[in-house]
């Protein structure tokens, strides 16, 4: 199938490089367009990638500066307060995703989409590890004819480095909202302070302290499930596997109570875990869902709409393909029954 290039614009750090691997990796002739404001970065990217080509992005002009280049899909990998990306996008009537705003500020976009709606599609991939959380955790819980309780607990190894784009996303997303959007018992709440202190225990049993934060999944997994008490937790240090003397993963532990099918008492613990860190799960997932909006998986391209990237992506393709990998969706053994301070809190 022959598409226009895909436009990445900041995409020549580590998660666009992974992107592309992954994107390659199932269909190698997809063209790309490395886009930034520096053009031999850019170019140094695309080379390294192969199959691209480096462009200068100039965020001010309506064009981005491309001209009238043909474009099928335009990715953006930092946060883009200008929402230049997504007004060129829907200006050519293509597909939008991008991944790195927070929660709070996400009413840009949702009024472009409301002025625009037969546009383009738009995906807010601001999920932890686009969609690799909740794409998993709705698969887990088919298992339930109801979710009373989701927790979410990502660790973070410290050698998992992302690169200044993702250092300083992260910075910004801190000091803007250092509170935690918390749904408990059907309310949100915003936790801070030491009410957002927890600690949950890693793949390999480990106590690991961490914080609250305000991922978009919060909102997500609530709206799908119908779950009244979510949250989502942060922590960094050393992972599992690097405890045991290998390399540094990434892993994502996976929480649920509530009933089973026939209305009994359930409770599951899993994880998700990557052997290569936080950056090529993230492109894999950015890759899975481009697939999808362009039809490259042989089903027609994605319609006009706003989405999350869990409406977007297979579960059972997704897990096969971070499967082929190297990673997987784990089942771990219950450190206690059903409540959430029994489900590995302190």
């Amino acid at each position: 199938m022959s598409v226009n290039p895909v436009l990445f614009m900041g995409g020549s750090g580590a998660i666009g490089h992974h992107t592309a691997q992954a994107l390659r990796a199932a269909h190698p002739d997809v063209p790309l367009l490395i886009g930034g404001r520096d053009l031999a970065k850019a170019q140094q990217a695309a080379e390294r990638m192969g199959g691209a080509q480096g462009v200068v992005i100039d965020p001010a002009a309506e064009d981005l500066g491309l001209g009238d280049r043909m474009i099928s899909g335009v990715v953006v990998f930092y946060m883009d307060h200008a929402l230049a990306g997504l007004r060129y996008a829907q200006k050519r009537g293509v597909p939008h995703l991008s991944i790195s705003s927070g929660v709070f500020e996400i009413a840009p976009q949702i009024a472009a989409y409301m002025h625009r709606p037969d546009a383009a599609p738009i995906v807010l991939g601001y999920e932890w590890l686009v969609g690799a959380t909740t794409v998993s955790t709705l698969h887990i819980a088919k298992a339930f004819g109801r979710v009373n309780e989701i927790n979410i607990n990502a660790l973070v190894d410290e050698q998992d480095a992302g690169g200044p784009t993702v250092a300083s996303d992260f910075e910004h997303l801190n000091r803007m909202l250092p509170a935690a959007l918390t749904r408990r018992e059907g309310v949100y709440v915003w936790r801070e302070g030491e009410g957002s202190k927890v600690s949950f225990h890693a793949v390999d049993g480990t106590k690991v302290e961490a914080s609250g934060f305000s991922s978009i999944d919060v909102v997500g997994l609530a709206a799908a499930t119908g779950a009244p008490d979510v949250q989502f937790n942060l922590g960094a240090g050393v992972s599992s596997t690097r405890r045991l003397g290998g390399p540094m993963s990434t892993e994502i532990i996976i929480e649920l109570a509530g009933e089973g099918l026939h209305g009994e008492p359930l409770c599951t613990r899993h994880a998700v875990i990557h052997p290569a860190g936080a950056a090529p799960l993230t492109g894999l997932s950015v890759a899975m869902i481009l697939e999808r909006l362009l039809g490259l998986d042989g089903q027609p391209p994605t319609a006009p709409g706003l989405y999350f990237p869990y409406q977007i992506l297979n579960a059972c393709a997704y897990l096969q393909r971070l499967e082929k990998e190297g990673g997987e969706l784990r089942e771990l053994a219950l450190l206690m029954p059903v409540k959430s301070d029994q489900l590995g809190y302190q």
